[in-house]
């Protein structure tokens, strides 16, 4: 995935500012693909510059609203159609459980149980964002809520995996 194709999907929905955008991030894709202010601003400029977005008004102080074209919207519908999604190869977390015999095992324990600490923190992260948001029933807020299911059951399996990895270690 790509910003490129956060900000079309975002756009897919409704027309909205770079601000508007950044905090559409910080509430939703934030948990799965962070972006910075300048990185959304640069890859604003981009896709206008592209023919993916246009600005569709402008107000004070050079506020743009930004809106989907055609070939934005064919751009993003290829990109979830006929491309792959990447699966993630690297793994911090798991290249250390492979080196954990370096340590001694309650080192070792030490590390699972702060991996599951850890686990536990982001599905409690996760479930305040479940209760704050206030769920419409547009497709982004559906999506949305399903994209945000998977990262509270991921966190529960990933904490469930850690202590039993722990109970593991002799």
């Amino acid at each position: 995935m790509s910003l490129r194709h956060a900000l079309l999907g975002l756009l897919s929905e409704h027309s909205a500012s770079g601000y508007d955008l950044l905090k559409l991030f910080d509430t939703s894709l934030a948990n799965v693909w962070p972006a910075t202010q300048s990185q959304i601003y640069t890859e604003l400029t981009k896709l206008a510059a592209a023919g993916l977005i246009t600005v569709a008004a402008q107000g004070p102080r050079g506020r743009k609203e930004y809106a989907l074209t055609d070939e934005g919207l064919a751009e993003l519908r290829h990109w979830m159609t006929e491309t792959r999604p990447q699966r993630v190869l690297r793994s911090d977390i798991l290249l250390r459980v492979f080196f954990l015999g370096v340590l001694t095992p309650e080192q070792a324990r030490s590390y699972l149980d702060e991996l599951a600490g850890m686990s536990e923190r982001e599905h409690d992260d996760l479930k305040q964002l479940v209760e704050s948001v206030d769920w419409g029933d547009d497709d982004l807020a559906v999506h949305g809520r399903i994209a945000l299911e998977y990262g509270l059951r991921f966190n529960t399996m990933r904490r469930e995996w850690a202590k039993w990895a722990t109970a593991q270690i002799k």
